[in-house]
C-alpha cells in the first residue's frame, strides 16, 4: 500500500471541471490528487509565419507555475528574466502532443494557444496540463462549428515508476522524487503512443520492467479518456 493508501494501479482522486472561464474560448480545470492546473484556449486568426499561405493551422502550448503552486514560492519567469528549460521542455511536450491529433488542415488558418497554469504542485503536472488541455482544445474548436471537428481523437498522459520494486501509476511529488524510474507516457484513444520520457535514477531497467510500465500506464489513460469523454459529454 503506498502512503495515501492507494493501489499501485490505482490513479489519484481526479475530475475536471469544464468551461471554468468567462473568456476563453475553451477552458478546463483539471484536479489529479493535490494537483490542479488551469487549461485555457485561444483561438486566433493567424498562423505562424512558416503556415501562411499553407492552408493549415497551428496548436502551441504556453506552461508556468503560479508562484504559490509549491511549498515554496516560485519565482515567476519573468522575474528571473528568461524561461526555464523544464518550461520550454512541457511546452513543446503538450504542443506536439495536441497537434498529432488535430487536423491542421481542418483547422484552416487560425492558431489555437493552450496556456496551461499550475494552481498547485503535487507531481505531475505536465501530465495533467496535458491531459486538461486536450480536453479545453476540444471545447475551443467545437466553438467554431467547421463542417468536422478538428480534433481527430483524444490524447492523455499519465506518469508511472518504479518504487520499492513496485509499479506505480499516477506519482505524486514524493513517490517521484524517490522513483528508481520515472516515466511520462503520452498515448492517443487508438493506442498510438506520441511520446515515452523514460529515466533510471539509479539501476537500468529492463526490458520487461519497461513492459510493466508501459502496461501500466495503458490501464490509467484508458480511466483518464474516459473522464475526459464524460466531461464532454461524448460518451
Amino acid at each position: 500500500m503506498r502512503a495515501d493508501g492507494r493501489a499501485d494501479d490505482a490513479l489519484r482522486s481526479h475530475r475536471i471541471e469544464l468551461g471554468v472561464l468567462l473568456y476563453a474560448e475553451g477552458s478546463a480545470l483539471i484536479h489529479m490528487g493535490n494537483t490542479r492546473v488551469l487549461c485555457a484556449a485561444t483561438i486566433e486568426a493567424t498562423v505562424p509565419e512558416h503556415r501562411k499561405g499553407s492552408g493549415m493551422g497551428w496548436v502551441t502550448a504556453e506552461y508556468g507555475m503560479l508562484p504559490r503552486s509549491s511549498p515554496q514560492r516560485v519565482r515567476r519567469e519573468s522575474e528571473r528574466g528568461r524561461i526555464a528549460g523544464r518550461t520550454h521542455e512541457i511546452m513543446r511536450l503538450v504542443g506536439r502532443s495536441l497537434r498529432a491529433v488535430t487536423d491542421l488542415a481542418a483547422l484552416g488558418e487560425r492558431t489555437v494557444i493552450l496556456d496551461c497554469d499550475v494552481i498547485q504542485a503535487d507531481g505531475g503536472t505536465r501530465t495533467a496540463s496535458l491531459t486538461g488541455a486536450c480536453v479545453a482544445l476540444h471545447q475551443a474548436l467545437a466553438t467554431l462549428a467547421l463542417p468536422v471537428h478538428p480534433l481527430r481523437e483524444l490524447v492523455a498522459a499519465v506518469s508511472v515508476g518504479l518504487q520499492d520494486g513496485a509499479v506505480r501509476l499516477d506519482l505524486d511529488h514524493r513517490e517521484d522524487a524517490g522513483a528508481a524510474v520515472d516515466m511520462n507516457v503520452v498515448m492517443t484513444e487508438s493506442g498510438r503512443y506520441v511520446e515515452v520520457q523514460g529515466t533510471a535514477e539509479g539501476e537500468p531497467f529492463t526490458e520487461s520492467d519497461l513492459a510493466a510500465l508501459l502496461a501500466r500506464a495503458r490501464v490509467g489513460l484508458d480511466r483518464l479518456f474516459a473522464l475526459q469523454r464524460r466531461t464532454l459529454g461524448i460518451e
